[in-house]
């Protein structure tokens, strides 16, 4: 990449870092904080985080026409809603308030991860800096659970973090807004598009995978701090969080190297499987080494889905008739949603958390077999 790439890629990332990362995520880490601060139950945080998941797919579907040239202004609005959002949660209000921001704030995080994947691989046509973007994700994880165990360590109780989460965004939005406002790139020819072809998934299949995805991996993303409270005797479980944002960060490039070398299908097959190890480790074996290998595997592999799937949609978004990268962020809401419902409802039934990482494992490796049906060749020499 060359530095316009490179300024491209990262603020990119930023906008995932702000809206993904922070957003979305640091909720996981700040929930058993919220729980034992007496905001929530477990009960309203699960459904707290359903709400999140909900906001989410709405807000994927309201972008499914949005215009592509709005992308920036796109980004900006998520930003800045979602600065706004993290403050709103430090406000004592009844859980319904809560919930409510819960649910913006996942609109907003569709608006981010829309907005930034047709900012950079449509306007500003960087896709080789995807991998870039998508490692935003990992390090807005990063970033926010190691913020959260500075202010849970200095005495901060989890309003205060909120507010900490919320100024530490400032100057990144800052940055984002001000690259936001470079003009695009014309758009290339259709031989350049397809430099870099390999064998194409069906759009309908793509599709399945990634809604299975992601009611594959949320079960771990919404409660491994939860399960391991305790686990790692003095350490704070948070630290796993962080854990799974640190594998997130390199593994984009990873699964974005192996995509080139196997192929959309061959590397969505290979990342799936490893992802379905990962999310079942906790339910087999109890023990701080599961839970930590559980937060590297998963979190060194639910971004690198993204990774391979966005830039194949993307590949096939002609052969559509909607935005094809909106549809896949609510395919992946829906099977957000459906992931910690049933996980709820499992939990209540058995006592532990164990058989909802097991429905979820199956979910990823049945979205591994999903990958192996016939596929569109991009061009002869595709390694599919």
């Amino acid at each position: 990449m060359n530095n316009r790439d490179r300024l491209a890629g990262f603020t990119a990332a930023l906008i995932l870092a702000l809206g993904m990362g922070f957003g979305r995520f640091a909720f996981t880490g700040l929930y058993p904080l919220m729980v034992r601060d007496g905001l929530l139950s477990v009960n309203a945080g699960s459904l707290a985080a359903s709400a999140n998941y909900a906001g989410y797919l709405l807000g994927a579907l309201l972008l499914a026409r949005y215009p592509e040239d709005q992308a920036a202004r796109l980004c900006r609005i998520a930003v800045l809603g979602t600065l706004l959002g993290l403050a709103a949660m430090a406000l004592p209000a009844p859980v319904w308030f809560a919930v409510g921001v819960r649910f913006v704030a996942g609109v907003l995080s569709a608006m981010a991860m829309v907005g930034a994947s047709v900012w950079l691989l449509h306007q500003m046509q960087q896709h080789g800096a995807a991998p870039l973007m998508f490692a935003g994700v990992g390090f807005g994880i990063l970033v926010s659970a190691e913020l959260i165990a500075a202010g849970a360590h200095g005495g901060l109780g989890s309003p205060g973090i909120w507010l900490l989460l919320a100024g530490a965004g400032v100057l990144p939005l800052l940055f984002a807004w001000s690259v936001l406002g470079r003009p695009a790139v014309a758009a290339p020819t259709q031989a350049k598009a397809h430099a870099q072809g390999t064998a194409l998934l069906d759009p309908a299949a793509v599709l399945v995978v990634y809604g299975l995805a992601g009611f594959g991996y949320i079960i771990t993303a919404t409660y491994l701090p939860l399960l391991m409270k305790g686990a790692l005797g003095p350490l704070d479980p948070v630290q796993a969080w962080a854990v799974f944002g640190l594998g997130a960060v390199p593994s984009c490039f990873l699964w974005h190297w192996l995509h080139q070398r196997l192929g959309a299908r061959r590397a969505l097959a290979a990342n799936l499987a490893l992802q379905a190890l990962g999310v079942m480790l906790p339910a087999l074996q109890q023990s701080s080494p599961a839970y930590l290998a559980s937060a590297l595997l998963v979190g060194g592999t639910f971004m690198g889905t993204a990774t391979i799937a966005m830039p194949a949609a993307r590949q096939v978004a002609s052969r559509v008739r909607f935005n094809m990268l909106a549809a896949m962020t609510a395919v992946y809401g829906v099977g957000q949603i459906a992931g910690p419902l049933a996980s709820s409802a499992l939990y209540h039934w058995s006592g532990s958390f164990a058989p909802a990482l097991l429905v979820a494992a199956v979910a990823l490796l049945l979205a591994a077999a999903c990958t192996w049906q016939p596929a569109r060749v991009a061009r002869a020499t595709s390694p599919d």
